[in-house]
This record gives C-alpha cells, structure tokens and sequence, in this order.
C-alpha cells in the first residue's frame, strides 16, 4: 500500500470519497478564500455588453481568477496539514459591501492511500 504524501499530490472532488483511494485519515476543514472589488472602468464595459447582450467577459474573468486563487488558498492550507486529497469540496459566495464579494472554496482535508 502506498501513502500518496510521499509524492505530494492533491486530489480533489466534491464527492464524499475518491473510487481508487480510500480515506485513511480525515485531517479536518480547510479554506481558502478571496475578496474581489468590482473595476468601474469593468463596469462600465460590462454595462455597455448588456445593452447588446452576450456574455459579460470581464466579469466571466474575474469570477475564474476568484475561483482559482481560492482553491490555491484552500489546497495550501491542506499541504499545511500534511493532506494529499481533499473531499466533499463546495464554492459559496457572499457580498461584503456593494461592488465586493468573497468566494470561498471550502472542503475536508484527508490523507488518502491506494486501495488495493
């Protein structure tokens, strides 16, 4: 049976376990969040796109770069704890203020081994 710690790599899913590994210690919650301001001149763009509809592109974009920059947060903190997967894993949103919102990505940290 091999621990996959030794090489580092993290699995993650929003499922409740991984089909070729099973869960062999659950090391707790981890997070990882941002706080994005929305840019007026974006907003600006943005408001001229409704006019013509269509997809609103420098929103589109500031939403993935949230998206990855809160799993980065989120996986570090599982590194942290010496964690090789993470499970159960969900997104949420909230506004902080007008024009800002946090996105935070949210899961369990767990230390995985190869079943057999």
């Amino acid at each position: 049976m091999t621990n996959m710690s030794t090489n580092r790599t993290m699995l993650i899913t929003t499922q409740d376990q991984f089909e070729d590994f099973e869960i062999e210690k659950t090391l707790g919650l981890v997070r990882g969040n941002t706080i994005r301001a929305r840019h007026i001149g974006k907003d600006i763009l943005a408001g001229l796109r409704t006019l013509v509809g269509g997809e609103i592109v420098e929103y589109t974009k500031m939403l993935a770069e949230s998206r990855e920059q809160a799993i980065d947060r989120m996986i570090s903190e599982a590194k942290r704890r010496g964690a090789d997967g993470i499970v159960c894993v969900r997104f949420t949103t909230s506004a902080v203020m007008q024009g800002a919102a946090e996105l935070l990505a949210y899961g369990t940290a767990v230390r995985l081994r190869q079943k057999t």
